[in-house]
């Protein structure tokens, strides 16, 4: 049986197509950057990628136009292939206008559209303002998702247009229609994205810092544009606004649509803000009292790390320095992370209670008398069996994952502890950093990397899928040349 066809790759073709010309327009947005500074020598780096992309992306856009019956499979296919094509035309640019090693270039990329945050450059103040700005755009598009805008944009409502929604991990409607949901959500988040930067430009950041700031905040990103991070500002007042705008990021945007509506009667309703409102608070008291950390920053650490936003406010290196218990902490952090239906990495707060009311519901299936029903109750709604399979089978593939980018690292000989932070970190899309990560990794710990931030963005299964298809085609290939 055949699971790929020809028919099957003309679809993804065309909706690929559509994607990549979206692509190619976003990635010309920094030359108004470069004009406004007149870093007129890095014109040509973003032109021809650009150009790359709407051409390649128009042709394929041309194949089998007039299908229309698109499945969740060509979503899932389509999307994972252009989160690859963003990170290869952003490395692109970089590869063009800097002096930088192609690979170094895709995994900076990586890194900006998936929100992981980390960087292979040293010194990124030294960067041409167009390039800061594009990899802060890259984070704003990723942190909604590359997919979710474009079709937003491009597409019209309809069942390509909700399998495509779907791809990317997204299941909360805000609207009836997919199409309808897609602009509540685009309008929430580019209200919340001027509400951020018109906060820090009020408490006196500069204007290009406070953009970029706020795009890698509510995006929950987190890559700086300074070589210190937050930490290079040395302000309380703009390290309260980031928190604020980190934790907007990664809280549902069907919870702020009925906060809205409900003049925020209905935000504490919402089991997953509650939740991580309440691992913040909780995470913070016990490392205030467990360590010598100025509250600050506890709470900004912790912040950054459950809302997977990597922002910091220490260096690297005292992070490697923390205490194996305070790195524990951040790593469960890490792992759980924020709200479904957010900017959010990791496993999702919604997944993890699912879990924990399965094994409750479990245990109290086995002390109840014989033909008893446990019904399981989440926000009001009935937890099925389900739910709870898919949660558990996610969590437990997830950290499967974490397992393999952990030996990968330790192979290498790093340390295991800073490795494990470090893998986590990066399967998260958070950002927070020991030090291990950067332009001088290995080469295979490289690629490790770029995959664990491709699946953990996608949430594995798209990029599974992909990589079945991948394999039921090489094989269909096989079959019809046996000699090869």
């Amino acid at each position: 049986m055949r699971y790929i066809n020809k028919r099957d790759l003309y679809i993804v073709a065309n909706y690929l197509g559509k994607i990549m010309q979206g692509m190619g327009i976003a990635i010309l947005s920094p030359l108004i950057v470069a004009l406004i500074y007149q870093e007129h020598i890095y014109y040509i780096g973003f032109i021809i990628p650009s150009l790359i992309s709407i051409i390649i992306g128009t042709l394929l856009g041309k194949l089998n136009s007039t299908c229309k019956r698109v499945r969740l499979k060509h979503g899932m296919i389509v999307s994972s292939l252009a989160w690859l094509w963003a990170a290869l035309i952003g490395a692109l640019v970089m590869y063009t206008c800097l002096e930088i090693s192609f690979i170094n270039a895709f995994f900076e990329n990586m890194s900006a559209w998936t929100g992981s945050g980390f960087t292979v450059f040293t010194n990124v103040e030294i960067l041409p303002r167009s390039i800061l700005f594009l990899r802060s755009l890259e984070q704003w598009i990723g942190g909604l998702g590359i997919v979710v805008i474009m079709i937003g944009i491009l597409i019209h409502s309809g069942t390509a247009t909700s399998c495509l929604y779907k791809s990317e991990a997204r299941e909360e409607r805000i609207k009836p229609s997919v199409a309808n949901t897609l602009k509540k959500i685009l309008q929430i988040y580019l209200i919340y994205t001027f509400i951020g930067i018109v906060l820090f430009i009020i408490a006196g950041m500069p204007i290009f810092d406070a953009i970029n700031n706020t795009f890698t905040a509510i995006s929950t990103g987190g890559m700086s544009i300074k070589n210190a991070n937050m930490r290079f500002y040395q302000n309380n007042v703009y390290y309260t606004i980031s928190i604020f705008i980190m934790i907007l990021g990664a809280t549902s945007f069907l919870s702020h649509y009925q906060a809205v509506k409900t003049r925020g009667k209905s935000i504490f309703k919402d089991i997953q803000f509650t939740v991580m409102i309440g691992l913040v608070i909780l995470a913070s008291v016990i490392l205030t009292l467990a360590t010598n950390f100025m509250p600050m920053d506890v709470v900004y650490h912790v912040t950054s790390a459950v809302t997977t936003t990597g922002a910091s406010i220490n260096s690297a290196t005292n992070i490697a320095a923390w205490t194996t218990f305070m790195k524990g902490i951040i790593i469960i952090l890490m792992v759980i992370g924020g709200a479904a239906g957010s900017t959010v990495g990791a496993v999702k707060i919604v997944r993890v209670i699912t879990l924990i009311r399965g094994i409750y519901k479990n245990i109290i299936n086995i002390i109840s008398p014989e033909g008893r029903i446990v019904n399981m109750k989440m926000s009001n709604k009935q937890l099925n069996e389900k739910q709870i399979r898919k949660a558990s089978s996610y969590i437990s593939i997830y950290l499967i994952f974490i397992v393999i980018g952990w030996l990968v690292m330790i192979f290498y000989g790093f340390d295991g502890m800073n490795s494990l932070f470090e893998v986590v970190s990066a399967q998260g899309n958070v950002g927070l950093s020991t030090g291990l990560v950067n332009g001088q990794m290995p080469f295979g710990a490289k690629i490790m990397f770029i995959f664990n931030m491709w699946i953990g963005r996608l949430e594995i299964i798209p990029v599974l899928v992909l990589l079945r298809s991948i394999i039921e085609l090489f094989k269909g290939i096989v079959s019809k040349n046996p000699y090869i």
